[in-house]
């Protein structure tokens, strides 16, 4: 039996949406073992003078316990 856990984290990125949830994928993977699935929960943007500087994702990482 295997029992998981979910942490939600946010990540941003000025390039765009795709890359937001690779990035915080990339830094969850570096101190979360058996990471099985994630979720996007929410997507906005930071804007300033009308333009869209930064794209941020709200993510719900779901990973196995180990032992």
């Amino acid at each position: 039996m295997a029992i998981a856990r979910v942490t939600s984290i946010v990540s941003s990125s000025p390039k765009g949406i795709n890359e937001a949830i690779e990035e915080g994928m990339r830094r969850a993977s570096k101190t979360l073992r058996g990471i099985t699935g994630l979720e996007v929960t929410k997507i906005n943007a930071k804007v300033e003078k009308g333009k869209i500087i930064e794209y941020r994702v709200h993510m719900n990482i779901t990973f196995v316990l180990e032992g």
